[in-house]
């Protein structure tokens, strides 16, 4: 980073605000299809049993 100008230098505010963007976005994206069956289904539920 020594080589870099004190204008590109990435600072932690910019690192903080792209994952604040970053966690908006997804939960954005995440009200918008609202998978909640398949999420229910997949992480909540327990599978039955199969029967041979």
């Amino acid at each position: 980073m020594a080589g870099l100008p004190a204008k590109l230098r990435s600072r932690f505010s910019d690192i903080k605000a792209a994952a604040f963007w970053g966690v908006t976005a997804g939960t954005g994206a995440l009200y918008l299809v609202q998978p909640w069956d398949f999420l229910r289904k997949t992480f909540f539920e327990k599978p039955e049993p199969e029967e041979k």
